[in-house]
């Protein structure tokens, strides 16, 4: 869609998590169809250097979307420079894997509270405008949000919560005429998940998954589905688009995963004994990364 057509087209978005990946790709196409963008996340300079891609009038602020004082300052000055958003892409997100029982608490808990907590205080941070604007709320979830695996417990249960979130949202704000959409993507290329295949047992078990379900989708290509959703107020949007019939099969996804793992899981740890990866991939590092402690 051209900018000239786009209803994108000088309006205001904001996107998490747009230093890089998932979120550089859709801070770029926004651009390309006429939005003035505001990118947030944790790298300064890698936001910085996205800015200066962009086509239209667009700044950038370093925030932890778990610090809710941080971000509403942010929501602030967004609307002071850019005027108040219509496009709200909550994208921000961080993984770990290996075994529950071995996992460190506090990296698991982070992972929970990027993931989820900090979904939320976006959407917090930014309805006020989104009720002006009758704009429009995007959550980027996940197949995990579907269907859970072995060895991503934080992630998988996080990206179900934001899922729950993001239905929940929508009823209570469509009579203020917001909408909001819920992104279920697949393998995505980030360094999240080359960070996830640089650990044997996770490229093991995403070996062992159908072909379709184990292919690695390119960053331009998840982004540009993700604004075309955005373009149409979508209240969800599957990439691949076969993501979509596993709703009709979620229920019995549990016992098909458990049963495949029960077979699989020891053979694997003979081979590779399981442990924690920490963070994937470098912005998820970065991303992970508690806020200072507040000052006095």
């Amino acid at each position: 869609m051209a900018a000239q057509a786009s209803p994108l087209r000088g309006r205001t978005a904001v996107v998490t998590g747009a230093a890089r990946g998932l979120g550089e790709a859709i801070a770029l196409l926004l651009a390309d169809r006429g939005a003035r963008v505001a990118l947030l996340g944790r790298e300064e300079e890698a936001l910085a250097r996205v800015r200066e891609r962009l086509p239209t009038r667009s700044a950038c602020w370093e925030a932890d979307v778990t610090d809710d004082a941080r971000m509403a300052q942010v929501a602030a000055e967004v609307r002071e420079r850019l005027g108040p958003p219509s496009v709200v892409v909550a994208n921000a997100g961080v993984a770990e894997g290996g075994p529950f029982a071995e996992s460190d608490p506090a990296v698991w808990r982070r992972v929970v509270e990027v993931n989820l907590v900090g979904s939320a205080a976006t959407a917090r941070s930014y309805l006020p405008d989104l009720f002006e604007t009758h704009g429009y709320f995007l959550q980027v979830a996940s197949l995990a949000s579907i269907g859970a695996a072995p060895m991503m417990s934080a992630y998988c249960a996080s990206k179900a919560g934001v899922e729950s979130f993001a239905h929940s949202l929508r009823a209570e704000v469509a009579h203020r005429r917001v909408g909001v959409g819920i992104a279920y993507i697949n393998w995505t290329d980030t360094d999240m998940i080359r960070g996830v295949d640089a650990h044997a047992v996770l490229r093991e078990l995403r070996g062992h998954m159908p072909p379709p379900a184990r292919r690695v989708h390119p960053a331009p290509y998840v982004a540009a589905r993700l604004v075309r959703a955005v373009e149409r107020r979508r209240p969800a949007v599957y990439v691949p688009s076969w993501l979509r019939t596993t709703q009709l099969v979620r229920a019995a996804m549990p016992a098909v995963v458990t049963a495949l793992s029960r077979r699989e899981l020891p053979r694997l740890a003979a081979g590779h004994p399981f442990e924690a990866t920490g963070f994937l991939g470098e912005g998820g590092r970065a991303a992970a990364q508690p806020p200072p402690p507040p000052g006095p």
